[in-house]
């Protein structure tokens, strides 16, 4: 069992240090610096007594480079080791020679570090080939080297019981030419490389790779696309010393717990696809990094708007909750912390976001992708509590059905300090949307109806109460009313009880006044507004006797307008309902009416004509004609005669004395009765109808 656990080891070290052996040897990628600590040697011992300036034991700590010229030119080195008492011996066999058949090397040195330095190399002002160990030269003559051309360089750190310091070494290449490397040609590395990480703060130190704890489980193989970023025939391994990035040895290849001090190595290698054998492949580049701890630290919030309008939601701006502080994150806005959890039901309106009290989960996640979790408690301010008004104003008298109204002294909130603002909308909507703002509000026309005022403070909350606006109609006098009277008569207006004062148009201020005839007002106060109520006493209008009609001594009086019924008189003493009067004797009377309202009666005068019965018209100067000439005086004196059947036979006017002779058109008329009327107008105000009516019997004796 020890033997197998022997031969287990010894391969695992061999394998460790097979880059120690020429045939393993690193490609060398341009004029790239070196950086590596030899430990130990290969597999083989190939210098060992190889008649070399190399110490007859061969190789103690050593390396093994390949290096292919690109450009010709001369070439130098530097190698510095970071101790000084490190002691570095080298070798270089070439151009264009194979490990099995090294030959001799073309400058080779043992040089001692003691009075000389550790640096050694080959420089443009050395001329030797070779120094043996001990010599003070460590410096060698320049190669002078052409394209294409393949060297191998020996490095060893030499110890001995003498020299026991061992220490990593630093090359820089020098000179005109350059050397070969997949890194600097474009036909082979398309795009540039993407180191991972971000840089340090300090320059100086490592590039960083955030994870979102101080430790984590870590898949380096995500890094490797970015770091690759599509260059074909190039790989990219993980390590955790420098040495065993440039060897290629121990690749990290599962994900690893990794802590942000350690740091690890990544290292870009070359594989030519198309030719296994080309002195390239296996070219690295390697670089450094660390592990940065990425997590952040969010807070909880509190955001607090307007409950407006106590509608019971508030808009929120969620993207202004104070949850973390700095820049280059990104917030994702959830519900309920299941949503979060689940990546579901995001809120996408973050920015205008109604809703009631309550909490909102936040995910804060960085640039890193690094994420916590706060909470964002919703509030609303204290609520402006306003209280429904009611506003009554007097009527206007030039539009009663509206009044001036002082919005301002509508009481809708409670003393608060400080006191909010208000202003004064016709409608819901518009105090809502603040649109047709009421200007004028302490001096607001309007009818029965409402406003809304929008009440506000200082953070701009709101809420909203109504304002009943309530016009005070007029209050008139129900028993003041126009009347009518006699012309010469005066009557009592009264304006009836229960009003606070009066104000008549005469200056009185009773609530009564004595008045004639003409226009009256009246000024009613009822609590603070005055009622202006016009009143008018007209005068009655007269009865108008518009007919008399007079046949033999009975008087038919026709009489319109003024306020039936009528009284009818001829003596101003006794009064009758009729219109009728008999037996009047001939001459003149006068006949008096008057109406309901008992006003001086409108009185009229009549003339009761003389009746003829018979004419005899054979000129002895008795009874020849009918003689009305003593009604001359009347206007539009007319006397007409007719047969018995209604035909108008004769007229007897100005023209013939208002006389008929029993004559028609110069003849005379056949013995019979005959039927007149005498017809005039009175000379009154009125001129009054009057007809007077008869028959006449007619005795022609020839």
């Amino acid at each position: 069992m020890r033997k197998l656990l022997l031969l287990f080891f010894l391969c695992l070290f061999r394998t460790f240090y097979a880059q120690a052996d020429c045939a393993t040897a690193l490609s060398v990628c341009g004029n790239s610096n070196i950086t590596y600590s030899p430990t130990g040697y290969g597999d083989v011992k190939e210098l060992v007594n190889s008649g070399s300036c190399i110490d007859a034991t061969g190789e103690h700590n050593s390396i093994w480079y390949k290096i292919t010229i690109a450009t010709g030119g001369t070439l130098t080195f530097d190698l510095v080791p970071n101790d000084q008492d490190a002691d570095y011996d080298w070798a270089i066999f070439g151009p264009n020679v194979s490990c099995g058949s090294l030959g001799a090397p073309i400058r080779c040195n043992a040089a001692t570090v003691i009075g000389v330095g550790a640096s050694t190399g080959l420089n443009m002002t050395s001329t030797i080939l070779s120094a043996a160990g001990g010599s003070l030269t460590p410096y060698c003559k320049y190669m002078d080297v052409l394209p294409g051309q393949t060297y191998y360089l020996f490095i060893d750190n030499w110890v001995s019981s003498t020299s026991t310091t061992t220490a990593p070494f630093a090359l820089t290449w020098g000179g005109t030419a350059t050397l070969a490397s997949p890194f600097t040609d474009p036909n082979i590395q398309t795009y540039p490389f993407h180191p991972p990480g971000v840089p340090a703060a300090n320059p100086a130190d490592p590039r960083e790779v955030v994870i979102c704890s101080s430790t984590a489980l870590f898949d380096f193989s995500i890094l490797s696309p970015d770091i690759i970023n599509g260059n074909s025939s190039f790989g990219v391994s993980y390590h955790v010393t420098q040495n065993d990035a440039l060897t290629g040895n121990n690749p990290i290849t599962a994900p690893r717990m990794v802590n942000t001090s350690t740091v690890y190595y990544y290292s870009i290698n070359y594989t030519d696809p198309a030719n296994p054998g080309n002195p390239l492949n296996k070219c690295k580049q390697v670089g450094k990094f660390k592990f940065k701890d990425g997590s952040i630290t969010v807070k909880n919030a509190t955001l607090t708007e307007c409950n407006n309008n106590n509608a019971g939601t508030a808009l929120f701006d969620l993207t202004t909750a104070d949850v973390f502080v700095g820049t280059n994150v990104t917030k994702k806005y959830y519900h309920t912390m299941s949503d979060l959890n689940a990546g579901i039901n995001e809120i996408t309106t973050p920015m205008a976001f109604v809703s009631a009290e309550g909490v909102i989960y936040v995910k804060v996640i960085s640039e890193f992708g690094c994420s916590a979790v706060a909470q964002i408690t919703l509030k609303f301010y204290p609520p402006i509590v306003v209280n429904e008004a009611t506003l009554r104003s007097c009527f206007i008298e030039t539009n009663p059905s509206t009044a001036l109204f002082n919005l301002t002294n509508a009481s809708v909130i409670a003393q608060q300090n400080p006191i909010p603002l208000k202003k004064y909308y016709p409608s819901l909507t518009d105090a809502i949307n603040q649109t047709n703002e009421i200007i004028n509000s302490s001096a607001y026309t309007a009818p029965n109806g409402f406003v809304y005022v929008r009440v506000f403070n200082a953070q701009g909350c709101y809420n909203v109460a109504k304002i009943t606006l309530i016009v005070i109609a007029p209050v008139y006098s129900s028993v003041l009313k126009d009347q009518t009277i006699c012309a010469e008569d005066q009557t009592i207006l009264d304006a009836g009880p229960g009003f606070k004062s009066y104000e008549w148009s005469t200056g009185a201020t009773t609530q009564t006044i004595k008045a004639g005839i003409g226009m009256y007002w009246v000024k009613l106060k009822t609590g603070d507004c005055i009622t202006t109520q016009a009143v008018k006493v007209l005068p009655s209008e007269q009865p108008v006797v518009s007919n008399i009609d007079i046949a033999n001594n009975t008087v038919t009086v026709s009489v319109i307008g003024g306020n039936p019924p009528y009284k009818y008189s001829t003596d101003n003493i006794i009064w009758q309902d009729s219109n009728v009067f008999n037996n009047l004797v001939r001459g003149d009377h006068k006949i008096l009416v008057k109406d309901a309202y008992d006003c001086d009666p409108v009185e009229v005068g009549i003339v009761v004509p003389n009746l003829v019965n018979v004419i005899t018209p054979n000129a002895d100067g008795i009874n020849d004609v009918i003689d009305y000439s003593a009604l001359g005086s009347k206007q539009n004196l007319i006397m007409s005669i007719f047969d018995r059947y209604g035909n108008k036979i004769f007229q007897a006017d100005k023209q013939n004395g208002y006389k008929w002779d029993g004559t028609q058109g110069g003849r005379r008329v056949p013995t019979g009765t005959y039927w007149y009327s005498v017809t005039w107008n009175e000379n009154d105000k009125k001129n009054t109808p009057v007809k007077f009516s008869g028959w006449v019997l007619v005795k022609n004796r020839e």
